[in-house]
């Protein structure tokens, strides 16, 4: 029991801190949805609110990496969470939408300076606990933020009314806040904490772009895992309803199945990503998630989406993986902070352009048709890779020897990239 212990308490400690921060985060927006319109807010103002929970995730997510790069992970972690922490348990004070979009804009600008941190730790830690467990991190955040969260806002705000609410966001902050550290410590500097970082570093992440194309790959795979989800998360509910006529609790178990399929893929397909390969399995999943697309584009009965949900799911589950382990391999070379930093800006990038690009095209065509161009755009994606593929070799997979096992009793973990 003990070496067992020994052997994954890093993976436990990193899953429980992930775990509380999904569902403060999962806590929060749903909050901040019921508080919007419990304040009374315009669609304007709801649309405005909706992207102040997006801008920062994009404006600040290259700086956060830059700075990881820099200063480590720990001081931009325990800034990022206090700033945020505060600013969420001042929403109530001020019962007003106006404020309501100023503290939720805030707070967006904090949510890089917690999960890029985390994720250049991920990197690290990946080849001590196996690329197998590439998903956990992923799966556990999101279990607690699109899961557990929303249904304990719901509740609380309920039961407690909103002051109670965002102080129970604002606690499980401060817990994040005290037990990260003892995993973020573990992470050694490269970097002159003394020089200031410039734009140059920042924008220096966007030039590693045009020089890896295995890079390029990542991030345009995992731009399109978010954007297709996003998509699916936004507009399965309406179309189950406006076009097949389903019931609420209907339609809302196309998007619970969906979900559980992805989070599903992500615990427990690591090792088939791990065994197979990245490459030979890339084609294929993509394969899959254009064929779940097209079911749900062609689907006019309540079983053939839930078939095309599960499918799409579980591609995207198993792409998700393979995006992450490509991530850390690149890490170890071009620097996890970097890395982590463009991962956590395509990312987003990706959510916002499925969901404002998918809507308008689905104002133009339907919103069901959409899934199918969605079909031809990875289908094509698929085409591409297959015969890029051939000709370019994929980074070489982590080793137990490329990075320094972790001990969360003392020491210090080298870093190199």
């Amino acid at each position: 029991m003990r070496a067992s212990w020994e052997r994954n308490r890093f993976l436990v400690l990193f899953a429980a801190v992930t775990s509380v921060m999904g569902v403060s985060v999962g806590m929060a927006r749903v909050a901040t949805s019921l508080y919007a319109l419990e304040l009374g807010a315009s669609e304007t103002v709801l649309g405005l609110i909706a992207s102040g929970q997006s801008i920062g995730l994009l404006l600040m997510s290259l700086p956060a990496g830059a700075l990881v790069d820099q200063l480590g992970p720990r001081p931009l972690f325990l800034a990022g969470t206090i700033v945020a922490g505060v600013t969420y348990l001042t929403v109530p004070l001020v019962p007003s939408p106006w404020f309501l979009l100023a503290c939720t804009t805030v707070a967006s600008f904090c949510m890089p300076t917690r999960f890029v941190p985390l994720n250049a730790v991920f990197m690290q830690q990946l080849a001590t606990v196996g690329e197998a467990k590439a998903g956990w991190y992923r799966g556990t955040h999101m279990t607690g933020m699109a899961l557990a969260g929303p249904v304990l806002a719901a509740g609380a705000a309920k039961v407690l009314g909103y002051p109670a609410t965002y102080g129970i966001i604002g606690g499980l902050f401060a817990v994040s806040l005290v037990a990260a550290p003892v995993i973020l410590d573990r992470y050694a500097v490269r970097g002159d904490p003394r020089r200031r970082v410039s734009l140059r570093d920042v924008l220096g992440q966007l030039a590693l772009l045009g020089d890896e194309p295995e890079l390029r790959g990542a991030c345009l795979d995992d731009f399109c895992v978010q954007a297709v989800n996003a998509f699916y998360t936004f507009f399965i509910v309406v179309i189950a309803i406006q076009a097949l006529h389903a019931g609420p609790r209907e339609a809302t178990q196309l998007l619970v199945a969906q979900g559980g399929a992805f989070i599903a893929a992500l615990f427990l397909l690591g090792a088939l990503v791990s065994r197979v390969g990245v490459t030979r399995l890339r084609r294929t999943c993509l394969g899959g998630i254009a064929c779940g697309l097209l079911v749900l584009g062609l689907g006019r009965a309540l079983g053939t989406l839930l078939a095309g949900g599960l499918l799409l799911g579980s591609g995207l589950g198993v792409l998700q993986i393979s995006t992450l382990s490509r991530f850390a391999t690149l890490g170890t070379r071009l620097g996890r902070g970097r890395t982590a930093g463009l991962e956590a800006l395509f990312g987003p990038a990706g959510a916002l352009t499925g969901s404002a690009v998918g809507g308008a095209l689905g104002h133009l065509i339907g919103l069901q048709p959409v899934f199918l161009v969605l079909a031809a755009i990875v289908a094509a994606l698929a085409f591409v890779s297959g015969r890029r593929g051939s000709a370019t070799a994929a980074p070489a997979p982590l080793r137990a020897a490329q990075v320094q096992p972790c001990s969360l009793a003392g020491g210090s973990v080298s870093r190199d990239g």
